[in-house]
């Protein structure tokens, strides 16, 4: 009978962590997804902005020639 309760035990805190560890996970996961996409966004404004500095810079040094 106590080894039944051993099994009935570690059968409900294997539930306990599904139900309480998956969305802990998920919502880590979450975060990082969209922390990777903010960072991702902003290299993609710094180049956009780079590329238009640079294509200013080559535009006025050419009306210089």
């Amino acid at each position: 009978m106590k080894d039944v309760w051993r099994v009935v035990g570690i059968f409900l805190l294997g539930l306990f962590v599904l139900f309480v560890g998956l969305p802990v996970v998920g919502a880590a996961l979450g975060l990082v997804w969209v922390t990777a996409v903010g960072i991702a966004i902003l290299l993609i404004k710094v180049a956009v902005v780079l590329a238009v500095g640079y294509l200013v810079l080559a535009g006025i040094r050419a009306l210089m020639r």
